[in-house]
């Protein structure tokens, strides 16, 4: 095994030089270095179409080819993108778009030799119907729930009807679904338009030999430029490899063959960082450590209309919450880099965080109740099952190991990713280990895990939590745009499910980056999206 990672490093090593030598005209590879950027997508990447862009790995490239009406900076704000300037109308949930007039799609044979053409409002019409169509099968036309009506009013000003009030509907416009597409080259490359991408966006296509490379190359003719007038994107290229695991995508990011790796795995958290979170002595002087709250609450659910005693407990699911340290698991399971979810289920980082009163550590009082349990059923001897995937079998052991100490016995049942999939949305397991990623940035996003219309699969309440005031305060958070008036609201909800204990918070995460000192102008953000038309390389 050993053996083969590097033969293939090796590889492809000597494939990314190849592919620099080819495209910047036989120039040597430490000349124009500077020019490309490099990462390794070890999830691999199943289509380069936004319809389909529901994952990390899909929208991250993607986000170098497409825009949308609007766009999110690095601190969740909505900034124009096509679109330069809006209007909404309250009383009709109606928005009014002005798009750009300077904004061209990548060049490309569907319109003609050598030609391309701009993007108009009839073809953000295009690209929103787009989403429903049942031949399409986009996992993104839930986006379009929402929305009643979409239409070019003219040449200059697309409109969109939304059936109800729905204030998180702006920024919901930035995700890469809503990006703008031409009828052109989807009806020429028919499904094969996943493997030919025609967008607006700051880089283009150049070739994709799937599970071995991806290369994009800077669009000559994008429209942003940075704050001195000069065009952006600054880099040449892009190239992506596809090693599968992470071991081998550190050892490259060690050799200075990719220029940043996200995230933190078990294979070499201890390698880089100390328990404390900082970086390692060894790496500091090529290294940079950039991190920001991620949106994403990782957590235990409890399938509230399974039949078992403890999960119908609200005393047994209360001591699961206090019964173990969350800082102590952060510290030496995730080397310091996450934040202990002692609030609500809400992450920090999102507007509609609050500091309310969650689950700290209290052992004396989780064994306080478990007595109330064992008295008020007859059961003396709790035990429960938790469902969890291999990723995070460490996390799901420290809970067994604690929870065991206040006198429930414990089981982790270890499945593959998919199976944990379907069987929490079958109603199969008990108690199963989750994440939620924000598709937007609005609380309500968090919230609509609890709302009980949508008990799966008409939504993601995968616990099957009821409680009629939290259904109301839900809705009635929909039809207030001041989003001061509805953080009072998100905080009232999150106290609900707190005292009702459907979950248990196990840590806010933390986007994390590490990125080679010669790189500028990443930038992090909340959603970990990645953007490279603002990034340099130094020689």
């Amino acid at each position: 095994m050993a053996k083969q990672r590097l033969s293939l490093s090796f590889f492809l090593s000597i494939l990314c030089v190849s592919i620099m030598m080819i495209s910047c005209g036989g120039k040597k590879d430490n000349e124009r270095d500077h020019l490309v950027f490099r990462y390794n997508e070890h999830s691999n990447i199943s289509s380069l179409d936004p319809a389909f862009a529901r994952n990390p790995q899909n929208i991250w490239p993607t986000n170098q080819l497409f825009n949308g009406l609007v766009q999110l900076d690095d601190s969740l704000n909505i900034k124009p993108d096509i679109a330069k300037s809006w209007e909404i109308v309250d009383s009709t949930c109606t928005f009014y778009f002005t798009l750009r007039k300077d904004v061209y799609f990548h060049k490309n044979k569907v319109f003609g030799k050598d030609s391309t053409r701009i993007a108009t409002p009839q073809d953000f019409e295009y690209s929103f119907n787009r989403l429903i169509d049942p031949k399409v099968a986009s996992p993104g036309s839930w986006v379009m729930n929402y929305v009643d009506l979409a239409v070019a009013e003219n040449d200059s000003v697309f409109k969109i009807m939304l059936k109800e009030p729905f204030p998180a509907f702006l920024g919901m416009l930035g995700m890469r679904y809503f990006s703008v597409v031409p009828q052109e080259a989807v009806e020429f490359y028919g499904n094969e338009f996943r493997r030919n991408p025609v967008g607006t966006g700051p880089f283009q296509f150049k070739l994709w030999e799937e599970n071995v490379k991806l290369v994009l190359r800077k669009n000559p003719h994008y429209f942003e430029k940075d704050e001195n007038g000069v065009q952006l994107p600054y880099l040449e290229a892009v190239a992506i490899t596809f090693l599968p695991d992470k071991q081998s995508e550190f050892l490259q990011f060690a050799q200075g063959k990719i220029d940043f790796i996200s995230g933190l795995d078990n294979s070499y958290k201890d390698e880089i960082l100390t328990t404390t979170g900082n970086l390692q002595s060894k790496y500091e002087k090529e290294v940079n450590l950039i991190s920001c709250p991620y949106l994403n609450t990782e957590y235990l659910g409890f399938f509230m209309d399974a039949e078992a005693e403890e999960i119908q407990s609200k005393a047994l699911r209360q001591a699961i919450n206090y019964g173990f340290d969350r800082s102590k698991m952060i510290t030496y399971l995730r080397n310091g880099m996450g934040i202990p979810a002692v609030h609500g289920f809400i992450p920090k980082g999102l507007p509609g965080f609050t500091e309310i009163d969650g689950y700290d550590y209290q052992p004396e009082k989780a064994r306080q109740l478990v007595a109330q349990y064992q008295q008020e059923t007859g059961d003396q001897n709790p035990e429960i099952v938790i469902g969890t995937n291999s990723q995070y079998l460490d996390i799901c052991e420290y809970i067994q190991r604690e929870l065991e100490k206040i006198g429930i016995s414990v089981t982790v049942d270890v499945m593959p990713p998919s199976t944990l999939r379907q069987m929490k949305s079958s109603g199969e397991l008990d108690i199963f280990r989750a994440s939620w990623v924000a598709d937007y940035p609005d609380a309500e996003n968090y919230l609509s895990l609890f709302y009980s219309p949508n008990f799966v699969p008409h939504g993601p309440n995968y616990m099957h939590y009821k409680n009629e005031v939290f259904d109301s305060l839900y809705q009635k958070s929909l039809s207030i745009n001041d989003i001061e008036q509805r953080k009072l609201l998100y905080a009232k909800m999150d106290s609900l499910i707190i005292a009702d204990a459907p979950v248990v918070p196990l840590f806010y995460d933390k986007a994390i980056r590490f990125v080679n000192k010669k790189v500028s102008g990443l930038g992090i953000n909340p959603q970990n999206f990645l953007f490279l038309k603002r990034v340099k390389k130094e020689r």
